[in-house]
């Protein structure tokens, strides 16, 4: 039978010929071994007959499985609790105490983890601070009270004082704070890491030099605060904020994480080491403790910056593909609103084309040809052709660019291939357009064919403002001249239409505003958009009849992210 369960990594795999609790058992063996192996380096002994641990990560390593895959794993953490007593402390507590405890312990923490996932819906991922808090809020509560009943039940033992149990209450509590603000984060995004739904960048020399010298670090500022005589090293533990908060703030929460671990890790050891005693491990869990707190808040707000920051970028790159798209279906639109004149621009010189062919062909089949002649017609033809190949060529150019291409560009002969396509419509209802650019401008730098669809567009808008007045002495203009401060090419495309009506007039670069019928407003929308990407303005400079006029202009030196 195959059936599909969660896997270490926490995916679904399928697992064949074993049955779930088989599964659940072996898997459910491998936390206890773990809690047993990493509650013997936790330097776990009794004090007249109380046990006490500086800190207990196996705790935290079962915790974070009970916040990923629920209360089904507390028998885990109270059979690792049994075994840990009889294997590594080898207590004298009698086998009733000795059960109770694991039971409030287990009972505890199981609910715990219940009420962090149901109630408090808790972010396993641990993404954002308030994921972060929720869980030392909730720990260092179960912690407390997991204490305080593990504290009235050992009074229960006729051979264990009040003040042994008042004694060995504070240790106990740290142990059990300590293992889960450590571990439990840790664990977590370990195995959101094997899930993949975390990613390391992978190994690079700067990254493996970072590391070393980190450690050498960490492991200098150790040695400073353990090895001299026991409490002298207190007063330097602030020694070890720089490494922990240099890796919280250079690699977010994850770095928080593995810092605070190899640190504990790497103090236990030495303090065990030294032979400091209770009191002085003590004293140096709860500077641990402030250390862990701050440590893994400056790497919850680091990462949730960080991923602000990449979910900003990430829009930012959605909003451009989708001005991109716009910007291209707007050239469709405008092209194919000009369609009909643009096809007789292009049908009326190979037409042309087509005569003089035929006339140099009847030139040549006639007994005496006139050489000369059929040569100065096909000439001619041949140069109709080129001019219809010239507008396809251009028409083509303006419709299939996708991303924007900078480079630097004439600005006179940008504006004679919008001419190119724009006049056969302005011709066509009768509106001439006089180009008034003069020479010697310098280069502009940008995206020829963006910069040209805006102009297209403003010479577009002219044209159907006349034609919609009928008239039939329509004149548009451009004009361009260069400016200083900052220096800039400014562009004036103005007009002798019926003007602009002046409620629309304060907000024509709004998007879904226009005066046509059937038009969709986002034109001059997409032209803004447009000349402020190359650092540029676009104003509506007059919008009196007889006198409208639209300016824009485009600075000399392009925006760093053009060039």
């Amino acid at each position: 039978m195959t059936i599909t369960v969660r896997s270490l990594t926490g995916g679904l795999n399928s697992v064949s010929h074993s049955p779930f609790w088989i599964t659940r058992i072996a898997f459910g063996a491998v936390l206890v071994a773990a809690f047993v192996a990493l509650e013997w380096l936790s330097s776990i002994h009794e004090f007249m007959s109380v046990p006490i641990t500086p800190w207990n990560p196996g705790l935290g390593v079962v915790f974070a499985f009970l916040l990923l895959w629920g209360p089904a794993y507390a028998p885990v953490l109270f059979v690792g609790m049994i075994a840990a007593e009889l294997f590594v402390v080898r207590t004298t507590l009698q086998w009733p105490i000795i059960i109770a405890i694991a039971a409030i312990i287990s009972v505890v923490y199981g609910s715990a983890a219940i009420i962090i996932r149901k109630a408090l819906r808790l972010d396993a991922g641990l993404h954002h601070l308030r994921d972060l808090l929720t869980l030392l809020t909730a720990g260092i509560i179960a912690a407390v009270v997991s204490s305080t009943l593990v504290a009235l039940l050992l009074l229960l033992d006729h051979r264990i004082e009040l003040g042994n149990v008042l004694t060995a209450a504070t240790p106990l509590l740290l142990g059990d704070i300590i293992g889960i603000v450590v571990i439990t984060p840790l664990t977590l995004r370990l195995v959101r890491l094997m899930q993949g739904d975390a990613r390391l960048s992978g190994y690079s020399r700067p990254l493996a030099i970072e590391i070393s010298l980190y450690a050498a670090l960490c492991c200098v500022a150790l040695f400073v605060i353990v090895s001299g005589e026991s409490g002298s090293g207190l007063r330097y533990f602030y020694l070890l904020f720089v490494p922990v908060v240099l890796a919280a703030v250079r690699h977010g929460f994850d770095g928080a994480c593995i810092a605070l671990a190899i640190t504990q890790f790497a103090l236990v050891g030495l303090m065990r080491y030294f032979g400091y005693d209770a009191q002085a491990f003590t004293e140096m869990q709860t500077l641990m403790l402030v250390l862990t707190g701050t440590g893994l808040i400056v790497g919850a707000v680091v990462s949730e910056r960080q991923n602000a920051d990449a979910l900003r970028r990430l829009a930012e790159l959605r909003l451009r593909d989708k001005e991109i798209e716009s910007s291209r279906a707007a050239r469709f639109t405008l092209v194919s609103g000009m369609a009909s004149a643009l096809a007789h621009e292009i049908n009326q010189p190979m037409t042309a084309a087509r005569a003089l062919a035929r006339s140099a062909q009847h030139i040549i089949d006639n007994t005496s040809p006139d050489l000369p002649r059929a040569s100065t017609n096909i000439a001619n033809a041949i140069a109709q052709i080129d001019h219809a190949g010239g507008v396809m060529r251009r028409m083509r150019e303006f419709l299939r660019r996708g991303r924007p291409h900078v480079s630097s560009f004439d600005i006179r002969t940008m504006i004679d291939d919008a001419l190119i396509l724009a006049r056969p419509d302005a011709n066509a209802r009768g509106i001439e357009i006089v180009s008034e650019i003069p020479e010697g401008l310098p280069m502009a730098h940008g995206d020829k064919i963006q910069i040209e669809q805006v102009v297209l567009n403003l010479i577009r808008n002219a044209t159907e403002a006349i034609a919609g007045a009928q008239q039939t002495d329509g004149v548009i203009r451009i004009s361009g001249e260069l400016l200083a401060e900052p220096a800039r090419i400014e562009i004036a495309v103005r007009d002798n239409g019926p003007g602009i009506r002046p409620h629309l007039a304060d907000r024509m670069f709004d998007p879904m505003t226009t005066s046509k019928d059937e038009g969709l407003g986002l034109g001059l929308s997409i032209c803004l958009a447009i000349i402020e990407a190359h650092g540029g303005q676009i104003w509506l400079q007059s919008g009196d009849p007889g006198k409208a006029e639209f300016r824009f202009w485009l600075p000399l030196e392009p925006p760093a992210d053009l060039q």
